[in-house]
């Protein structure tokens, strides 16, 4: 079993950066690719992007290909969403889960071991 705890959240004014990390716990983290979920105020959870267990392969959804990056370090336990450009848009809670399952790497449903999210908020 893993237990993911992201940090780095906060507020940022749009056009600003900032780096959110997913700390895990157990010895299976790099089994898994991981994933970035995250939650708008009234909307449902939306997939932002994966990473493979290597971290050679990356998938972002569109809205935010070319502004963010995933990268994970698997001797530190550690997945990364590097999000640049930010836009109030991207204002959300954003959580970090293991691919876990079989399926579509953007389904929730391929998804466990979730965190408790970190609220990022941008400001125009």
């Amino acid at each position: 079993q893993v237990q993911l705890v992201e940090s780095g959240g906060g507020l940022v004014q749009a056009g600003g950066s900032l780096r959110l990390s997913c700390a895990a716990s157990g010895p299976t983290f790099s089994s898994y690719p991981m994933g970035w979920f995250r939650q708008a105020p009234g909307k449902e959870r939306e997939f932002v992007g994966r990473i493979d267990r290597s971290g050679g392969s990356r998938y972002y959804a569109y809205s935010v290909k070319g502004r963010f990056t995933i990268s994970r370090d698997n001797a530190k336990n550690t997945v990364y969403l590097q999000m640049n450009s930010l836009k109030p848009e991207d204002t959300a809670v954003y959580y970090c889960a293991a691919n876990v399952n079989s399926g579509t790497y953007y389904s929730q449903g391929s998804y466990a071991y979730w965190g408790q999210g970190t609220q990022v908020t941008v400001s125009s």
